[in-house]
């Protein structure tokens, strides 16, 4: 089984709470026979718009190529003002001409794939992250079982925090391996139904 997880950290450099929490989760997939491959999409130059092809340079097809191989949609971002991320943002407009195509009647390329949604920040909502999150993956045919979100909301993840990578892995083992567990049983259970 494989997943895919789109990394929406806008940090280019240094030390990304997302990332982290990505890699942790990333760990306990793997503990529950999940290959998961991170893209973190600042990484790459992917064009805005709302197509699946936009143009020269664009390395947005190459990652939707790897989007559909994949069993498991994972989207992770911080919260900005209430928010996703501008690089999830982003994918979800790119993802936008499949939408496009379950309006003309064709079947979903995105069918039969469950989706999940790490989130972190140092204030409230995550809520708000997931219901936007899970109406689109709804809309373009991704199944999002119970309990398939990870959200970490901690003062020590604030902009500017000098909180280490040690410090993050001890806060995510200690407080959410259950929940990153669980996580990881929801999408192989959804995944094989």
């Amino acid at each position: 089984m494989k997943a895919i997880l789109l990394l929406g950290t806008l940090k280019k450099e240094g030390l990304s709470n997302t990332e982290v929490l990505s890699e942790f989760l990333a760990g306990v997939l793997k503990g529950h026979g999940i290959s998961c491959d991170i893209i973190k999409l600042v990484e790459h130059n992917i064009l805005a718009g709302t197509y699946s092809k936009m143009g020269e340079g664009d390395a947005w097809p190459g990652i939707l190529e790897q989007v559909l191989e994949a069993d498991i949609i994972l989207l992770a971002t911080p919260i900005w003002w209430n928010n996703q991320s501008s690089e999830t943002q982003r994918v979800i407009e790119r993802l936008d001409e499949l939408h496009d195509e379950i309006l003309e009647g064709k079947k979903s390329k995105l069918s039969g794939k469950v989706g999940g949604v790490v989130i972190t920040g140092d204030s409230d909502g995550a809520q708000h992250v997931i219901a936007n999150i899970s109406n689109f993956f709804n809309a373009v045919g991704v199944l999002m079982p119970p309990f398939s979100t990870l959200s970490v909301l901690w003062e020590k993840q604030k902009k500017g925090a000098e909180t280490t990578r040690d410090e993050l892995m001890e806060k995510y083992r200690k407080d959410y391996q259950e929940t990153a567990e669980k996580m990881a049983r929801q999408l192989v259970k959804y995944s094989q139904a």
